[in-house]
């Protein structure tokens, strides 16, 4: 581990369940101790079902210790939301990116590099690679 800052990871969901159930395995699997930052951005602020850009720009700013935000998300809307904070580029901390990779095994990837002390674009390759791993 470094250091210095971890980059910060943020899973974006539309459930705020399933956002927290992926950051409590990803977490666990990386050690369960100190890790990177975590954070769940699921659902909506009443708890119903759907994407926030709030609640995505609270967490993001919530993990950002300097080195850079790596956001996952699950579905296409979710996908959609954090693209367009991304353009906006004043919603979310610099160096914030979103990483085309499968939520849970990418997630765990993140977290598992990030919390080694990856750099952000390690951590991205990371969870992309997640693409490769067949299951049968």
């Amino acid at each position: 581990m470094t250091d210095g800052p971890l980059v910060g990871i943020v899973l974006v969901s539309h459930s705020g369940a399933v956002a927290e159930a992926v950051a409590a395995l990803a977490v666990a699997l990386a050690g369960g101790g100190s890790t990177a930052p975590v954070a769940a951005a699921g659902g909506t602020a009443d708890g119903g079902l759907g994407t926030s850009a709030e609640l995505i720009s609270t967490a993001a700013a919530r993990v950002d210790g300097g080195a850079g935000v790596a956001v996952l998300a699950d579905l296409g809307s979710a996908v959609l939301t954090v693209k367009a904070l991304v353009a906006e580029g004043d919603e979310l901390p610099d160096g914030t990116r979103l990483v085309d990779a499968p939520f849970v095994e990418g997630a765990v990837a993140a977290v598992v590099s990030a919390s080694a002390g990856a750099d952000l674009a390690a951590v991205e390759a990371a969870a992309a690679e997640a693409y490769a791993c067949r299951k049968v």
